[in-house]
């Protein structure tokens, strides 16, 4: 199917404002050695302090390179650049249920610093699950999708009695082909994001972009999201994608605004839980992605927009730093 629910795709990425930062992250998953290998995760990420036009200073970047045995759902090996020792040790851990416990674990404190690297390790399991898209685009059986009970209302796109649930076979959930991705980076501006390479046929994509900066002494986010899928003759389609401005309040570090525009998404249920942006008013930065996972379920949220929330626990750290280089 070509129909998909929401808006068309985002158009270009927004010029870099002076006077912000610019996070953005991509997690590349491929299988170089055919459907039934193992997928190769690529994850990369950055913050770029825009200090004027032409003027900008790296303020961290990190790169996270894993292997693992989808049928399995385990990590075979991972490492990062910059290179942590204590890193490989998730190897032999799930790369989905309870991988943000072993981080944890291997790297206490890690969420709290705040940093890409932090991010990249939240967005990791779902991302990696997210390649079962190209094992379904085939007709092959998402075998991760048939472990134990399947969560109905866990998300608008779960709703009992929905499209999703309606179609779901022993393949998995069915498929709905989305419009072709447009470009992510501006054409123009060579900074606008960190360098990634193209998706190989049968690759998928998890992108983020979060634009930090200052005005009417408010603290201003534009968050971007995409998921997507590259298909087996190259054609690079989105399977969800949402886009989030947000304000926020420096001093007491809370939302005052949250907007979520919803673009191509898979299931007519999902669009609506868009709405779900508005429970952000009022709630603290601090101890978002807790707050997220407690309280953003059923089927009036989208797990993918509550991802977006989480990495939104990052905007206060960011937000100091961009102060501190004013």
């Amino acid at each position: 199917m070509t129909d998909f629910p929401g808006n068309p795709p985002n158009a270009n990425t927004p010029p870099r404002r002076p006077g912000s930062i610019r996070r953005t992250t991509t997690h590349d998953s491929n299988r170089p050695d055919g459907l039934d290998g193992p997928v190769v995760h690529v994850a990369k990420g950055r913050d770029l302090l825009t200090i004027d036009i032409g003027q900008v200073r790296v303020l961290d970047q990190t790169q996270i390179e894993a292997t693992i045995d989808y049928a399995r759902v385990a990590i075979i090996a991972i490492a990062s650049l910059p290179a942590d020792p204590a890193l490989p040790a998730l190897a032999g851990k799930g790369a989905y249920s309870g991988f943000r416990r072993s981080v944890e674990e291997v790297l206490p404190g890690e969420m709290a610093s705040h940093r890409v690297r932090a991010q990249l390790l939240d967005d990791f399991p779902l991302a990696v699950m997210g390649n079962g898209r190209a094992l379904r685009a085939e007709g092959k059986r998402i075998g991760i999708a048939r472990r134990g009970a399947l969560p109905v209302d866990q998300c608008a796109g779960w709703a009992d009695g929905g499209t999703l649930l309606k179609g779901f076979s022993e393949l998995g959930p069915p498929i709905r082909i989305g419009p072709r991705c447009l470009a992510l980076a501006d054409s123009s501006d060579p900074a606008s994001w960190h360098a990634f390479a193209p998706l190989a046929p049968h690759g998928t994509r998890r992108a983020r972009r979060l634009d930090i900066w200052q005005e009417g002494g408010l603290g201003q986010g534009d968050c971007f999201f995409r998921d997507s899928h590259m298909d087996r003759s190259g054609i690079e389609t989105v399977i969800h994608e949402w886009r989030l401005r947000i304000a926020f309040d420096p001093a007491t570090r809370c939302f005052v605004s949250a907007e979520a525009e919803a673009g191509p998404l898979p299931y007519p249920e999902c669009p609506s839980s868009g709405n779900s942006a508005s429970r952000l008013v009022g709630a603290p930065i601090d101890g978002l992605r807790r707050a997220v996972g407690q309280d953003f379920v059923g089927p009036s949220t989208c797990t993918h927009l509550n991802d977006t929330f989480r990495a939104l626990e990052d905007v206060g750290a960011l937000f100091d730093r961009l102060a501190a280089v004013a």
